[in-house]
């Protein structure tokens, strides 16, 4: 967003257009000291800029755009280099800089992002509570959730939550809502960028990308990437709040007072399903909740799962065939495929993969669906193959599809990485292909898997 407000910023001040009657009007000094604090601050001297900018903030704060970006960057050099009561004076000007900010170029910036930049602010020089800092986000998410995307922000949001819980004065009920709350725009925002890869990658394939898209495909990986290492912070921040233990007797507390709120029954029985606290009757409850009060694709998926925990496998066949069925919206498609995979695991892993390639169907871009059949190749090598070097040799494919998981969402780069990795490491190695005299050929599966990989070259 800054880089954005940066580059406008010099398509304003071009060829003389910091010049405006209005301005003049206002006071003939505002324009010379403009000019004169700006080429100071293009290279970053920041202390020759600091006077002639103030003079102009101070008398025409609406003169130029350039007054605000600029000016942040002066004040943040003064912040950097004070201490003490100078300090304290140059954060002051910084919040009232945003405050102004918003109020002469509401056209340019937003309620959230001024709200966000006050709090980072105070946070980085360690001057805002736990209490203050979740209640100025708190009040920027609600009130203009639209712009809240600052992943920062939304990390020291539930953060400061979770903080505040421990200490007592925040209900674990609220933070879990909270965190579905959070991880939603999380996915939303993410979305945005994997749509823009899921464009492109077959153009980078063919090798005809243009510099512009070379630059947006950069920049959406980038993007998706930090997305992803916020909401991985984001879990490890809920850690052991979200288990069985915790959320049955938290759930089984409000049940009656709240089993007729959908949201709220909705997200209980998501987070039990996923947290696999299926086993407690609180599910069945919960589920069967859900299915009065919003009888959706999700409400059979759950279903089916409680049927298939009793045995009865043709009835949960039926009801994940049904959740597909009334689901129309490609991503939450994919999102119940994967689901479905997810509880095949154990049972089939040929009908695991394929729901997760159900859920590639619906959505390319659902990285998660690769990591599932990666990890269900990878557990499969004693499986497929009657040498050593046969069974091995799958670990090249199941590290193939993790790797491809982070190609599509490079939010999951991380667990693509890692994933890719270790898998790799336990495939045949240069000596043993030298050994087994495979080097370029083909290895076929015969078992479940299928399909074949060719030995790497040496």
């Amino acid at each position: 967003m800054k880089k954005i407000l940066y580059i406008a910023v010099f398509t304003v001040l071009g060829y003389g257009s910091i010049y405006n009657a209005h301005a003049q009007a206002q006071n003939p000094e505002c324009s010379n000291n403009l000019s004169i604090y700006v080429e100071h601050a293009k290279v970053k001297n920041y202390d020759a800029a600091y006077t002639p900018w103030k003079m102009v903030y101070d008398n025409c704060p609406d003169l130029n755009w350039a007054n605000f970006p600029y000016g942040e960057r002066i004040l943040a050099d003064r912040v950097e280099k004070a201490t003490g009561a100078e300090k304290t004076t140059a954060i002051n000007q910084m919040e009232k800089l945003y405050d102004d900010r918003l109020k002469y170029f509401p056209q340019k910036t937003n309620k959230a992002e001024t709200i966000i930049d006050k709090i980072i602010l105070k946070y980085d020089n360690k001057l805002a509570s736990n209490s203050e800092i979740y209640e100025q986000l708190h009040k920027a998410f609600t009130e203009d959730q639209d712009n809240f995307t600052n992943p920062k922000a939304l990390y020291l949001y539930f953060s400061s939550l979770v903080d505040l819980n421990a200490e007592g004065s925040k209900d674990l009920d609220l933070v879990f809502s909270t965190y579905d709350a959070v991880m939603a725009k999380i996915d939303v925002e993410n979305d945005k960028y994997t749509t823009i890869i899921q464009k492109l990658l077959p153009k980078e394939d063919a090798n005809t990308l243009t510099s512009k898209e070379k630059s947006q495909l950069k920049s959406a990986n980038s993007y998706s990437e930090t997305y992803g290492k916020i909401s991985e912070s984001i879990d490890g921040k809920l850690g052991a709040l979200a288990n069985c233990e915790n959320l049955i007797p938290l759930y089984e507390k409000n049940f009656e007072a709240k089993k007729t709120d959908v949201n709220w029954v909705k997200g209980a029985v998501g987070r039990m399903f996923s947290k696999e606290c299926t086993d407690d009757p609180l599910f069945k409850k919960l589920f069967e909740a859900q299915l009065a009060l919003d009888p959706s694709a999700e409400a059979y998926m759950y279903g089916a799962t409680l049927k298939l925990k009793a045995g009865d496998s043709k009835g949960a066949v039926s009801d994940y065939n049904k959740a597909l069925e009334l689901e129309t919206n490609a991503k939450k498609r994919s999102d119940i495929a994967y689901k479905i995979a997810t509880t095949y695991v154990r049972s089939s892993k040929s009908s695991a993969r394929s729901y997760a390639q159900k859920a590639l169907d619906a959505n390319p871009s659902n990285g998660k669906a690769y990591l599932l059949i990666a990890s269900l190749y990878a557990s499969s090598a004693n499986d497929c193959g009657t040498t050593t070097f046969e069974k091995r040799a799958i670990y090249w494919k199941a590290a193939d599809v993790a790797r491809q998981a982070g190609r599509v969402d490079p939010a999951l780069s991380g667990r693509s990485a890692q994933a890719a990795t270790s898998y790799a490491s336990k495939a045949p190695s240069k000596e043993d292909i030298f050994n087994s005299g495979m080097a370029g050929k083909t290895v076929s599966f015969s078992c479940w898997v299928g399909g074949s990989v060719t030995v790497p070259s040496l």
